[in-house]
């Protein structure tokens, strides 16, 4: 460990630089606060400084507060003590020099010095929301007496980072640094051209900005209604709205104290926990067990795609998001043109919805070079094979790209439930192959399940789950077997909600249940969204495999009558011309009941509970067989795989994470119960009821083989 400090100060004739130094990212852990105070202090009492600069050593300035500590019933810090309070104190201009991040805690310490420029380059915000608390450090009364309460609402209850120049246009830095530039000494420069300046700017004194609540005092009601649907069930956006409203309402004293009672109140709220264990998680998913940390991995500077259909577009699009050159290749020019066509189509929707810049759009649809040829391919570092669903032209494609690549590019399959050893088995190379499962659509979707078969070797694994992270993908890591981790545990799920339409409930019932529990839709709107006719070809080739594999009569009637959801018009529901909306059917509900009487079940109606408890418990007990059989690395990346790819609503932590505030006992002994009653599909997984048994907790489990 370094004798250095955490915080130093540094004296260039007649300016103090305080200078933050705890890598990787200096946060505010224990320390770094009364560093900053302890120089501060310095600085203040030398009466050759006449002015200082706050800035940060490293990558960054001040990245926020160290989130490990929150939770934790650290004593209350006295009012005025903290490093916000103490450099609001100031009788000589500070200057905050911000390059990397200035989030949370570091924007907060920014706001309560006299001026701040940044970097072109650097970001700001106050994210505490995404972890279900808000900016505590006066963030919620600086912010909005800064750049005013409606762009303070925005910045704060999203919780988005704002670059440099939007900064700039709002207020919140007052100049921008070029990123060739010396940062620290255009800070010392900046500090010293004010050290005579007078009165000093203090965020905390302005009332100017605060006006526009007055001129429109129903933008906090505005707010909580534009929010309404997004942030059901949660308190901290919520939270944040009162916070700000009270930097209107409130003298600058006053409003802290209620800033200070609305973090409290969030803290510690199973909110919060849940929000916090998933920022641990997301982090822990990159780290993939038995992986030397110090692994070479190969350089993805190149890559290419087989298949222009929707996934293989998809997948060409996130390579050329993040400046990878990516060739396409397809059998047929009319395919070719087709899918490039839908390329086009996907960035051109973008530009129209103001979220990519024309000329961006030009950029990245230049990196996507369509060709007919294996042969135009052989150099690219990493190619993803993304043709349809079938394992023999599977293996036709693995054994051209055996061919043709070059040695030691990474072969993947972006199969979702596939045999990738099986695949792997077409090459003579099986070391350099691995899944990776793109989810849909691919150019959005965060998620990328890097799958390790028998022979992937441990730098093809580390390679993979880099080049998702090089294409802002979140990589989770897991074992091979059908359906892998991520459509292995959901798959109970699927099944069990259209076993209960067999016993009455009825599609809206159950997607009304899951939206209420935080869902942004339910899994039958979902699936008509997707639609009906990909999970039919799923169940065909299962039930092709396994001669137990139980049918789902209500799902295969509708895909036999040519209802595949939306893009037929009817599914689930039915949908007007024009019109996304799901309408509950009458012929869904009497096919119900047909195919019930059909099968001598009695239908009964259902609680609410029930529902929610059979499609949820149905996975954990399959996700508890996954970990036991060791292709899940650890519950946490369950959870990971659900938030990400299948909408679990992030603050209730993730599948695992949910069930372990219920108890593995609990669900054990409910899970028994449905055995009785139901049969084979709910036989208790043996690694559950040994949880049950001793007591220990899913997020405290080890794997199984």
């Amino acid at each position: 460990m370094s004798d250095a400090p955490l915080v130093r100060l540094e004296r260039h004739n007649d300016v103090g630089v305080i200078i933050v130094n705890n890598p990787p990212v200096n946060a505010l852990s224990p320390g770094v606060p009364e560093g900053i105070v302890a120089c501060f202090h310095e600085a203040e009492a030398d009466p050759a400084i006449k002015a200082m600069v706050l800035i940060g050593d490293g990558r960054s300035f001040i990245a926020g507060a160290d989130i490990r500590n929150f939770g934790k019933g650290r004593p209350p810090i006295p009012p005025g003590s903290r490093s916000h309070d103490v450099l609001d104190t100031s009788t000589k201009p500070i200057v905050a020099a911000i390059h990397g991040y200035a989030l949370g805690g570091g924007l907060e310490n920014a706001m309560a010095c006299s001026y701040r420029i940044a970097k072109r380059s650097a970001k700001v915000g106050l994210p505490e929301v995404l972890i279900g608390i808000l900016p505590g450090g006066g963030g919620t009364q600086r912010l909005p007496r800064l750049i005013g309460p409606k762009a303070a609402l925005d910045l704060i209850v999203s919780g988005r980072h704002v670059p440099a120049a939007e900064a700039l246009t709002l207020g919140i830095i007052d100049a921008v640094v070029e990123d060739d530039q010396d940062l620290r000494e255009s800070a010392i420069a900046y500090a010293r051209a004010m050290a005579d300046a007078r009165p000093l700017p203090k965020v905390s004194t302005r009332t100017d900005k605060l006006e526009e609540a007055k001129s429109d005092p129903g933008i906090f009601d505005a707010k909580r209604k534009e929010i309404a649907r997004r942030a059901r069930n949660q308190k901290a956006p919520y939270n944040c709205i009162l916070a700000v409203q009270a930097a209107t309402e409130l003298p600058f004293a006053e409003g802290l104290q209620r800033e200070r009672d609305l973090f409290n109140e969030l803290e510690n709220s199973d909110e919060a926990r849940a929000l916090r264990y998933v920022f641990f998680s997301e982090r822990e998913a990159a780290r993939v067990p038995g992986l030397d940390p110090e692994i070479k991995v190969r350089e993805i500077n190149t890559a290419a795609v087989i298949g222009a259909g929707t996934m293989g577009g998809g997948i060409a699009m996130a390579f050329a998001d993040f400046g990878v050159p990516v060739r396409i290749l397809e059998a047929t020019q009319e395919a070719l043109d087709r899918g490039m066509g839908r390329i086009r189509s996907n960035y051109e929707t973008s530009v129209k919805r103001g979220s990519l810049a024309a000329d961006e759009m030009e950029r990245r649809f230049a990196r996507i070079t369509p060709v007919l040829s294996y042969d135009q391919i052989g150099d690219a570092d990493a190619v993803v094979e993304a043709i349809f669903e079938q394992m023999a032209p599977k293996r036709e494609v693995f054994a051209k790209l055996d061919a043709v690549m070059k040695p030691g590019a990474l072969l993947l399959s972006n199969t979702s439930a596939l045999n990738i050893d099986e695949i792997a088995s077409a090459t003579k190379r099986p070391q350099d192959v691995a899944g990776a499962h793109f989810f849909s659509p691919a150019n959005v979707m965060k998620l990328l399940e890097v799958v390790k078969g028998a022979k992937t070797s441990p730098d093809t694994m580390a390679s993979t789950m880099a080049m998702g992270r090089k294409i802002g993908k979140l990589s989770v890591g897991c074992g091979n077997c059908d359906g892998f981790l991520a459509n292995r545990s959901r798959a109970p799920f699927n099944a069990e909600m259209v076993i209960m339409l067999e016993e009455g409930a009825l599609p809206e019932q159950i997607d009304k249940v899951m939206v209420d529990f935080g869902y942004p839709m339910g899994p039958f709107a979902v699936g008509d969204l997707a639609g009906l006719d990909i999970g039919a070809e799923s169940r065909k080739r299962r039930a092709a495999a396994d001669p137990n594999y139980r049918k789902l009569p209500i799902a295969d009637r509708l895909v036999e009558m040519g209802r595949f959801g939306q893009k037929t018009g009817a599914g689930w529901y039915r949908y007007e011309k024009g019109d996304r909306t799901p309408h509950p059917d009458p012929i869904v509900k009497q096919i119900i009941a047909d195919v019930g009487k059909e099968l001598g079940i009695e239908q009964h109606a259902f609680t609410e509970e029930e529902i929610l408890r059979r499609l949820l418990f149905s996975s954990v007990n399959e996700a508890c067989r996954i970990l036991d059989e060791g292709i899940a690395y650890r519950s946490s990346d369950i959870d990971v795989m659900w938030l990400h790819g299948f909408g679990f609503p992030r603050y209730r932590g993730g599948l695992m994470f949910w069930a372990d505030q219920i108890g593995p006992k609990a669900i054990y002994d409910q899970i028994s119960v449905w055995h009785q009653r139901y049969g084979n599909r709910w036989a208790p997984s043996p690694y559950l009821r040994a949880l049950a048994e001793s007591g220990t907790s899913f997020r405290n489990a080890k794997p199984g083989k």
